[in-house]
């Protein structure tokens, strides 16, 4: 090695190194932190006047041109630097320095450009975020057009292979990261069950339809308009429900709906105007106390609802079919509970509960549980696609109507049927394999 090399033109590329180096460790860390950073805590910060946060939420609103802008300023750093350090020690060492300049610059890129900067900005990602975002908005805007070309470019080679890109579409969509991150907490200890279901339930209600928490019609508690109306006083006082849906003739011909307490005030009435009589009773028209019946479509989704039952101080509907045809009733505590749990009141029966843990480790499941309460109950994963209920899921994946005693293995469950009602699953026996 001739140490006379060593004049003013190596100290100079060697120092473009050394800076090339640091621009590197600038754009790996950059890119970490901008995309590791939380938009949320971005935002509080923001809000509390912090104008980096800010400059990093704007930074961040096009994740493809950020990147595109930061991986472009990266590799042609790592590429000059590269390229002089082996134009370098090629002058110094002959041919050898070739292998030196890939043995060094390797060590010096892995160390100093990636693995350190990207530690550090992982560690503190908002910090480095809003730090980082006004130099980066400027690299953004420099490199705009280049980035537009290659963007275009590589997203005609993926249309040659059949691959369609959203221009507008983000990575991870936001209620999926919320999720991810509600099942990593869970996972970790950190995020308790109950508080990981309410926060879910809530992000779900936009995506699932009345139809799969509604109370199906086979299970609705009507009262007949033409009976008398002692029968009907003697019904309601002894349902556990305050409003109940009026038929006429048809139990599917619903005229209206009827709330105890309107017809305790009118019964209270006859009885302040001296007219509580059986004769003035046996006169009494119950549907001049009845509320219009409120009908929605099953395909409404829970989100929809609970606003239009808040809008319309209601807590009541009945669901139909396209048809018309009447297929259950849904109640504004449905909804909530599909947030908050199980809700009971001193009119619930406690004994009635869906769910028995046998001796031997399985469970004992009515048919009618909807499959969603059931993996929430349990943290299990079976699926809801196909199925709103135990028994449905039994009878899609079977695809056949079972028998009592029969036995079903899927989704890593053992299913048997130990109750049918005619046609109807009543009892499920379930014991995960």
């Amino acid at each position: 090695m001739d140490t006379s090399l060593f004049d003013a033109a190596f100290w100079v590329t060697a120092s473009a190194i050394l800076v090339l180096l640091v621009l590197s460790g600038f754009f790996s860390g950059s890119e970490t932190a901008l995309t590791a950073a939380s938009r949320g805590k971005l935002r509080t910060a923001a809000d509390k006047g912090s104008r980096g946060a800010e400059r990093a939420l704007n930074v961040t609103e096009d994740s493809e041109r950020l990147i595109g802008s930061v991986l472009l300023g990266n590799n042609v750093v790592n590429i000059l630097a590269t390229s002089l350090a082996t134009a370098l020690l090629t002058k110094l060492f002959g041919q050898n320095g070739v292998a030196f300049a890939t043995l060094i610059m390797t060590l010096l890129v892995l160390i100093f450009a990636e693995v350190l900067p990207k530690t550090y900005a992982i560690t503190n990602p908002e910090k480095v975020a809003s730090r980082v975002a006004a130099p980066i908005a400027i690299i953004v805007l420099v490199f705009s057009p280049i980035v537009s070309a290659v963007r275009f470019f590589v997203r005609g080679v993926l249309f040659l292979f059949g691959v369609r890109t959203d221009p507008d579409s983000h990575i991870l969509a936001v209620r999926e990261e919320i999720a991810g991150a509600l099942q990593l907490g869970h996972s970790e200890g950190i995020v308790q069950k109950e508080d990981r279901d309410r926060i879910l339930g809530a992000l779900d209600l936009n995506e699932r339809m009345v139809e799969e928490i509604m109370l199906h019609r086979s299970g609705i508690e009507t009262v007949d308009v033409n009976l008398p109306v002692q029968e009907i006083l003697a019904q309601i006082l002894k349902s556990p429900h305050t409003r109940l849906p009026l038929y006429r003739d048809d139990p599917e011909n619903i005229v209206g709906v009827i709330h105890a307490k309107d017809l305790l005030r009118a019964m209270h009435k006859l009885l302040i105007d001296d007219k509580f009589t059986r004769k003035d009773i046996g006169s009494f028209d119950i549907m001049s106390v009845a509320m219009d019946a409120y009908f929605i479509p099953e395909t409404t989704t829970l989100d929809d609802q609970m606003r239009e039952f808040l809008r319309r101080k209601t807590h009541f509907a009945l669901v139909v079919d396209e048809y018309g045809g009447l297929q259950g009733l849904i109640t504004l505590e449905d909804i909530l509970e599909e947030i908050v749990g199980e809700i009971a009141d001193e009119f619930d029966n406690d004994d009635a509960s869906q769910v028995e843990e046998t001796s031997d480790g399985a469970y004992l499941v009515e048919g009618g549980m909807t499959l969603r309460d059931l993996n929430r109950a349990h943290d299990w994963s079976l699926p809801d696609d196909e199925a709103n209920t135990i028994a449905g899921l039994v009878i899609h994946e079977a695809q056949m109507i079972p028998v009592e005693g029969q036995v079903f293995s899927f989704h890593g469950f053992r299913f048997e049927v130990v109750e049918k009602d005619e046609n109807r699953i009543a009892v499920l026996k379930v014991r995960p394999l």
